[in-house]
């Protein structure tokens, strides 16, 4: 059997799932986020309890905001500060006393949605997490494709085709397609049609009541999103991609997608299709139990 942990900024997150893939056991606690070591403890707590469910050991997969460094394996870019600079694999594999598998949780999600959600049965899946920021994974095989530095995936710090505004970003960069494209970046261009809209739940709804402005701003989303997809088709061709986040149930967006890709790509032809993720919410932590693939 295999343990999942969501490791997020308010929350801990586990399951236990069979080799089925059906979940056995879940449980979602408050993260002690201020304090590093309460973390270490609390996901081992966790996992001692499914285990006592369970009546066996299992294998234990971790999904956390940022990745490790390749120089000193230590944690970097986590929304989650406290583990920044931080062994955590180390650490977790003292305190359950066994490997651990740990990956960024934007390849958990397109890991999960890979194996048995929406991607599943294609080679190559690319999954995108639309919310507060703008994250990706690469899964080939049914397997992450993390690479050398750590970054396969990390298609939402790039330049965003086209765009001349300067936004500025908190890696430091302007105008990542994180910029435009996340919760709060796509609310920026909504309330320059429409000072009225309040959020983008409000945008989603006006769109689907049909107010005209709230189409446009979702029509010119679906575009530049178009354009950025493009990118990642033109270089890794995945066979779908898997839509996660707060944004990915704007249902709206699909159809406008999936008709706006192939004037993006090269040789303006595409038959990847754009979906939204299956299991939701849940998909990050059921793709950090599906680091431990089956034997």
């Amino acid at each position: 059997m295999r343990i999942g942990i969501d490791l997020g900024g308010t929350k801990i997150e586990g399951v236990v799932l069979a080799d089925s893939g059906a979940p056995l056991f879940r449980q979602r606690v408050a993260s002690p986020s201020h304090n590093y070591d309460n973390i270490i403890d609390a996901i081992a707590s966790m996992v001692a309890q499914f285990e006592r469910e369970i009546g066996r050991q299992a294998t234990v997969g971790v999904g956390t905001p940022g990745a490790p460094s390749i120089h000193s394996g230590l944690m970097k870019n986590a929304n989650s500060t406290v583990i920044n600079c931080k062994p955590l694999k180390a650490d977790l594999e003292q305190a359950l006393n066994r490997e651990v598998r740990l990956a960024n949780d934007a390849n958990c999600f397109a890991l999960s949605e890979a194996v048995d959600g929406a991607g599943s049965g294609q080679q190559v899946v690319f999954g995108v997490i639309l919310g507060t920021g703008v994250g990706g994974g690469l899964v080939v095989d049914n397997q992450p494709l993390l690479g050398r530095n750590f970054l396969g995936g990390e298609w939402g710090h790039n330049p965003l085709p086209g765009a001349n505004e300067h936004r500025r970003c908190y890696c430091g960069s302007s105008d990542c397609i994180e910029t435009y494209l996340c919760g709060s970046g796509l609310l920026r261009s909504a309330k320059r049609l429409n000072p009225a809209i309040e959020s983008t739940h409000d945008l989603a709804q006006r769109a689907q009541e049909g107010e005209s402005s709230a189409l446009a701003v979702i029509e010119a989303y679906a575009a530049a999103l178009a354009k950025a997809l493009a990118t990642v088709i033109n270089i890794a061709d995945p066979d779908i991609i898997v839509l996660g986040g707060g944004l990915s149930n704007i249902d709206a967006l699909y159809p406008l997608l999936n008709n706006q890709l192939a004037g993006s790509v090269f040789g303006r032809e595409c038959q990847t299709s754009v979906v939204k993720a299956l299991h939701g919410d849940a998909s990050g932590v059921r793709g950090a139990a599906w680091l431990w693939p089956a034997a």
